[in-house]
């Protein structure tokens, strides 16, 4: 399996990447073709439709940038994290925690999405 820190960087790079290309580039490095997203408000399938979740996500969330939190932990082919979103440097808006299986190639194929804080 690829190194936890990597593969967890390698895809908060997606959410990310403003630049529609270079955030398909970060999708497809982070992401297996037919990767399946799911959390409470989403349930998207393959580049396209984590490209277009992530796209809206930035729209809603505009200047905000997504960071790991304080959880990291894997074994076998499954990784939990923790990740915040939020200005750079100052309290977390909304903080989020993922469980993902990982694919032989070290991409993520399937994402569970929870949402420990929301604006309210």
């Amino acid at each position: 399996m690829t190194d936890t820190t990597t593969l967890v960087q390698r895809y908060l790079a997606a959410w990310n990447a403003t630049d529609p290309a270079a955030r398909r580039e970060a999708i497809a490095a982070a992401f297996t073709p037919d990767a399946r997203y799911v959390d409470p408000m989403a349930d998207v399938r393959g580049h396209e439709g984590v490209d277009a979740l992530i796209a809206g996500a930035q729209e809603q969330f505009a200047g905000l940038t997504f960071s790991p939190g304080e959880v990291l932990d894997a074994h076998h082919d499954v990784v939990r994290f923790t990740w915040h979103l939020g200005p750079e440097g100052a309290e977390p808006v909304v903080i989020g925690f993922d469980v993902a299986e990982v694919a032989d190639d070290g991409r993520l194929e399937r994402v569970h999405g929870f949402l420990d804080r929301v604006p309210g």
